[in-house]
């Protein structure tokens, strides 16, 4: 296949807008699948885990190729649900285009505009497409000047229903003016291309107008033809849509519905149309190993070094672990050796593997531009680059968001530690958000998460996956520690037990991080006061020392540290010495500089009918909400607001009971606030208790 002709895209939006039903149509229609696989059925091939199944929703990115027109495209159908974002994240680090979903009722979701932000920093075009037209409610061109509204973006629309909701009946074409009615006995594969019906002309003539001036702003010579009333060349316009979208300065966008099996090629046409190829995406850059000023770029091209970048590891019951990567440049064949740059190890390729959702097909080789699986690399985590072993590249990590909620986990017996301790080490790999401690204190185990739904499914995997027979204790939240003013600490660390001691002194100034950093460490030492090779082991002690606050155990955040002065004893001192001693001073200091506690905040958007309001607002105020503004829409308001996590467990049931069952919520997280001062007083007195 010419790279050209291939299109490496994601399928994104916020929970139930119907990707994987939409995934599961595209299958159909370029005939990798002979049969329509329902998620409400728990027979979608692209939810293919037990608890995805068992839940309707999608947990883990599935990625699969499917044949359009003389073109590959390579697809990964992502989560909707906040809890699952790093999905998202790492499947958009590796793609060239993506498909975002709306829903033509709902319209932009808070995820939406989460999928949204991630799509912008890894610069990815995008085309919007949307879903649901046959629902009660479905409002087309309030969904699209949402869109606009939201996400200052270009949204364009190159096809608009005829109809909606129960009355939806096919789609205007507004490249080619031409009204497309599906064949339902013939599940949308059919369809006849007619005229516009009469009563759509004038909103069509509109919506078209509309899409050549966005092109003609684009275009200088079809500015020219459009502002003297010329015909406008189809071939002319389409190129310079692709252009627009290759650039972001435009977004097409599509609509249909999926379930009713209508629209789907054309929005398979429009990925082949618009979305780019890897050649329309600029080199891949990186930097040298061991030179992180040296940039280096990679084309993609089949004669330059191989460069490939891990994105996500998984374990697979037949074939053990595989690890998901993006091809930028080269050839990779398997049984040949890459050079893991970040580990620092040659890893060995046992066998390559095209996947298609969890079943899988050997090949002999990856070529730039593919996306592909391989056994055998045994030191490659996620974010890793795999390169040619003469030419090394470092590609750019990937940022993944920090847990906010925990559960405890206490195996039943010895055999289930064991079975613990394997299975978790196996869902780290393949999970970055996933957090593993041990509590010196209770001696148990606790895993951090994303939220509620992502450590339940994470327990049941461990229960089910991996047999493991373990108490779960109730979710907590993850606070967090800083400090709040700037202050200067001492420490003299002595021990002297016959023989050789141990000898360390030094001098820190602590202050607040000025734009939120976790830990900034800065060696301002003059004339050797204390030595080179002891720097580092007082910058790890106070690291070490941030792990446990000193008012309630907690991590702390946020601290920029300076070791300005000290001393050495010639004989005496060494690096546990000063670690010890870097430590005993940061706790001492951070004492003084005001600590407080920090807990995380979630931006909640409720969506209540009127009726309702008052008592859901109540409510909100009641669990410390912020209402940060409220929108009406269609007999009901959504309600924007800030609220502590803490506050949050169990919301769904209490939501579903003061509103009986009609309103709805979606959270995430937004950043880490003081703990006001009488709720941090009562926690810190329960923490003494």
């Amino acid at each position: 296949m010419k790279l050209d002709k291939v299109r490496n895209i994601g399928i994104m939006a916020h929970i139930d807008a119907g990707k994987t039903t939409t995934t599961e149509r595209m299958l159909f229609y370029t005939g990798k699948t002979h049969r329509l696989g329902e998620v409400h059925d728990g027979a979608a091939i692209m939810d293919w885990m037990d608890q995805e199944k068992e839940r309707g929703i999608t947990i883990t990115s599935a990625a699969t190729t499917c044949y359009w027109r003389d073109h590959e495209i390579n697809i990964i159908d992502t989560p909707g649900h906040v809890d699952f974002t790093v999905e998202v994240e790492r499947s958009l680090r590796v793609l060239d285009g993506a498909v975002a979903l709306f829903c033509a009722v709902g319209g932009v979701e808070p995820q939406s505009e989460t999928v949204w932000r991630q799509a912008d920093k890894y610069g990815v075009p995008r085309v919007a497409y949307i879903n649901k037209m046959d629902r009660t409610g479905a409002d087309f061109a309030l969904a699209l000047k949402t869109m606009k509204e939201r996400f200052g973006s270009n949204c364009v629309a190159i096809s608009i229903p005829a109809g909606e909701g129960d009355l939806f009946s096919g789609i205007i074409d507004l490249m080619t003016m031409k009204f497309r009615v599906f064949h339902e006995d013939s599940n949308g594969t059919t369809y006849d291309d007619l005229d516009v019906p009469e009563d759509m002309v004038e909103t069509a003539r509109q919506y078209r107008e509309t899409l050549l001036e966005a092109v003609a702003d684009f275009d200088d010579h079809l500015l020219e033809q459009f502002l003297h009333d010329e015909p406008l060349d189809p071939v002319q316009v389409m190129a310079a849509v692709r252009r627009a979208t290759i650039a972001s300065h435009m977004v097409p966008v599509l609509c249909g519905s999926s379930f009713k099996n209508k629209g789907i090629q054309k929005l398979l046409d429009s990925i082949v149309d618009f979305l780019p190829s890897p050649l329309d995406k600029p080199p891949i850059e990186g930097h040298a190993e061991g030179d992180s000023d040296k940039v280096l770029q990679r084309l993609p091209k089949l004669d330059e070094p191989a460069a490939a970048l891990a994105f996500k590891i998984m374990t697979d019951p037949y074939v053990g672990r595989l690890t998901y990567m993006r091809v930028y440049s080269g050839t990779i064949k398997a049984g040949s050796y890459l050079y893991n740059p970040n580990s620092g190890k040659k890893e060995r390729i046992a066998r390559l593997l095209r996947m298609h959702s969890n079943k899988r097909e050997d090949v002999q080789e990856a070529v730039a531009g593919d996306i592909i699986a391989a056994i055998g690399l045994r030191k490659t985590t996620t974010g890793d680059t795999l390169c040619d072993v003469k030419h090394p590249i470092i590609l750019e990590q990937m940022s993944f968001p920090e847990p906010v909620v925990s559960v405890s986990i206490e195996p039943k017996t010895q055999a289930d530690q064991d079975k613990l301790t394997n299975a978790l080490v196996k869902l780290a790999e393949e999970d970055p958000t996933l957090q593993v401690r041990h509590d010196e204190e209770t001696a148990q185990t606790v895993i951090s998460g994303m939220g509620e739904l992502h450590l339940e499914i994470l327990v049941d995997r461990l229960m089910r996956e991996f047999g493991v027979e373990a108490s779960v204790g109730r979710p907590s939240v993850a606070y967090k520690e800083a400090i709040t003013r700037e202050v200067e600490c001492e420490e003299r660390f002595v021990r002297q037990s016959g023989g050789k001691g141990q000898f360390a002194h030094v001098l820190l100034r602590l202050r607040p991080t000025d734009d939120g950093e976790h830990y900034v460490f800065v060696n301002k030492i003059v004339g050797g006061a204390v030595p080179r090779e002891f720097v580092p082991a007082v910058e790890r002690g106070v690291r070490e020392a941030m792990e446990n606050g000193i008012l309630a155990g907690f991590p702390v955040t946020g601290v920029h540290c300076e070791l300005y002065d000290g001393s050495t004893h010639e004989v005496d001192s060494n690096e546990m010495a000063f670690r010890v001693a870097a430590s005993k001073a940061f706790q001492s200091g951070a004492k003084k500089a005001k600590p407080v506690l920090l807990e995380p905040m979630m931006d909640v958007e409720v969506v209540v009918p009127e009726a309702y309001m008052g008592s859901v607002v109540g409510d909100l105020n009641s669990r410390r909400g912020k209402i940060n503004g409220m929108v009406p829409r269609d007999g009901a308001t959504i309600v924007a607001v800030t609220v502590p996590l803490s506050e949050m467990f169990g919301y769904a049931n209490t939501l579903r009971n003061i509103s009986q069952g009609r309103a709805v919520f979606s959270m995430q997280f937004s950043k880490y606030l003081p703990v006001p001062a009488e709720v941090s007083k009562k926690m810190l007195e329960k923490v003494r208790i």
